[in-house]
């Protein structure tokens, strides 16, 4: 690519639940601007609408980030396209509402699966490159539950908890 000294290249993110609410929300914006974009989701097929309207910045892949392989085959599919990935943004979460004596053991499991590990799987696979690269930055989304806890979400919060320390971990 052939910059002049005042332009800036575009931004390379990997956003994960780029289908609805946040994540979609970010997935437009960062495409606006005129980053690039590799979207993912559960159901990749949700992306399409935004893929079409960017077909040159923007590109979708299937990631369940309960599934190792599917975070390596996009963080390898971002690297491919691109050549780098300069922001993660761990947005794929949901909220788990019941109290901690009313919610089954495998569903705990999930939640966190969701929310906290699958956030510190893709830590652990982008981290290594932008080290390589010299540059880059992890938005991990959490929530005011991971600060403080509410009624009738204590997993919920758990993971969110959980996520917070890992952010001030690799804010130090």
């Amino acid at each position: 690519m052939n910059l002049d000294k005042n332009c800036v290249a575009p931004k390379v993110w990997l956003i994960t639940g780029c289908s609805t609410g946040f994540g979609r929300a970010l997935a437009e914006a960062v495409l606006k601007k005129g980053d690039h974009l590799l979207a993912t989701a559960r159901e990749p097929e949700q992306l399409r609408a935004l893929i079409d309207d960017y077909p040159k910045t923007a590109f979708g892949e299937r990631l369940d980030v309960t599934i190792s392989q599917e975070i390596q085959a996009a963080v390898d599919a971002a690297i491919k396209t691109f050549g780098r990935i300069d922001v993660l943004v761990n947005n794929a979460g949901y909220g788990l509402i019941g109290a901690l004596e009313e919610v089954s053991d495998a569903d705990i499991r999930q939640q966190f699966e969701t929310n906290f590990f699958g956030a510190v799987h893709l830590i652990r696979t982008v981290l290594p490159l932008m080290r390589q690269q010299g540059s880059g930055h992890i938005v991990n989304m959490s929530s005011t539950a991971g600060l403080v806890g509410f009624g009738g979400s204590s997993i919920y919060c758990g993971t969110k908890f959980a996520l917070e320390g890992i952010n001030e971990w690799y804010a130090a």
